[in-house]
């Protein structure tokens, strides 16, 4: 048994419905629903998410995907420490032709889970046929951002704020990487090599955010744009997102992402070999730690790095154990 099936053994708590989903008119409406655990990802919400996303695309009546975090925050990121955390369980591949990770060892079931749950939804997500708006408040941290990023247009409130910390464990960011191609090369180093948190008046002045209104607003302008598109043709929207999506991987992004996913399993690996765990013994106390001490050195320089988040979610999206 690998030290990532003896990190959460036993069976998973029924949290009811962990993904909500609602039409209004021609738009879904499909919510990330744990606030509890700042709509932390396990994989009960990675499927339904999956299973929401295919029922709006096969309603002929949807016309645009609204993507929507309960409560507080959109989301803190992958869950790997909550009750919830289910990485131990088996599901049917949807996004890639694997076998199952469950009772593989080492790096051989870390692949196969991340290939599937990680970079393959993301993937299957950007390529659904219908225009999707991530509505976005709080916190979009590290996993979190690829789910915004797989959505085609980001709509965000004053008070949102984003970050990929996992350079702290020794590895290059998530697995879906496309910080080069959402910020460009130069912010995605900063962020990258930095760690710090970045506002949504940030994230618009670098193209990545298509729009930032306040929070009390953020759901009437997310759905006034969404209302707006879904006056346009169904088919047209289809070809054009696809057009839009082909452009980017002709500019290299899909290629990316294939050659730093194997960075980022190397980096597993060497974790493994030469640290606690494959996170680089980065649990959820040090992470906590790092944060406060990028927060102290910001306010000591004078940096605006830090946007509101507590100290816990900031740091939350990575915790012990493997992922």
């Amino acid at each position: 048994m690998s030290a990532l099936e003896q990190a959460t053994p036993g069976p998973v708590p029924d949290e009811g419905e962990v993904v909500l989903y609602e039409k209004r008119g021609p738009i879904a409406v499909v919510t990330l629903n744990r606030p509890d655990y700042r709509n932390a990802q396990n994989s009960v919400m990675t499927y339904a998410l999956d299973a929401a996303f295919t029922r709006a695309v096969e309603d002929a009546e949807v016309k645009v995907i609204v993507l929507a975090g309960a409560g507080k925050h959109f989301s803190a990121g992958h869950d790997l420490g909550t009750p919830g955390r289910d990485h131990h369980i088996s599901y049917e591949n949807k996004a890639v032709t694997w076998w199952d990770h469950v009772g593989r060892p080492g790096g051989d079931q870390r692949f196969a889970r991340e290939s599937e749950v990680y970079l393959g939804m993301c993937r299957r997500w950007r390529e659904l046929p219908k225009p999707t708006i991530a509505m976005v408040q709080g916190a979009c941290i590290a996993g979190a951002l690829m789910l915004a990023w797989s959505c085609d247009m980001i709509v965000a409130s004053e008070d949102a704020f984003f970050s990929d910390p996992v350079v702290r464990m020794g590895i290059p960011g998530v697995e879906y990487f496309a910080h080069p191609w959402m910020i460009g090369p130069r912010r995605a180093k900063e962020i990258l090599f930095t760690g710090e948190q970045f506002s949504a008046a940030q994230a618009y002045d670098w193209g990545m955010v298509n729009r930032v209104v306040a929070r009390e607003e953020l759901e009437i302008e997310t759905f006034a744009l969404a209302g707006k598109i879904s006056q346009m043709p169904q088919f047209g929207l289809a070809l054009a997102k696809r057009a839009v999506n082909q452009c980017e991987d002709l500019m290299g992004m899909r290629s990316g992402m294939d050659s730093v996913f194997g960075l980022h399993h190397f980096a597993h690996a060497h974790n493994a070999e030469v640290d606690a765990d494959s996170l680089g013994g980065m649990n959820i106390k040090a992470m906590k730690a790092a944060a406060a001490t990028a927060e102290s050195r910001s306010a000591d320089t004078g940096a605006d790095t830090h946007t509101g988040a507590d100290t816990d979610t900031a740091a939350g999206t990575k915790t012990n154990g493997a992922k």
